[in-house]
């Protein structure tokens, strides 16, 4: 299957270890606002398996305009104060092959 044009948002965020467990509460909301979106095939926010401070994020959309109309002004002034640091990029794909 070809979908041309799609935007895969990936990569993490650090936040201080006895804060994380409140700031993936704090983004239920989010996720689930998001997976109602229009142009939204997936979004995820997640504790990391090995490291206590790590949040991983994979987000897949459409188009860059449905990325673009779902972010709105980024990430709520609470939760980026709990961020001290972030990895996250955006990468087109035109191709995708599926595995199962």
């Amino acid at each position: 299957m070809v979908t041309i044009g799609m935007v895969i948002v990936a990569g993490h965020l650090v936040v201080e270890p006895n804060q994380r467990q409140a700031y993936l509460e704090s983004c239920r909301e989010v996720v689930e606002q998001a997976r109602r979106t229009a142009g939204c095939l997936d979004f995820a926010i997640s504790a990391d398996l090995f490291d206590p401070a790590r949040i991983n994020i994979l987000e897949r959309w459409e188009s860059q305009e449905a990325v673009e109309a779902f972010r709105g002004d980024g990430v709520p002034g609470d939760q980026a104060a709990a961020i001290r640091s972030a990895s996250v990029a955006e990468y087109d794909a035109v191709e995708e092959r599926m595995l199962s």
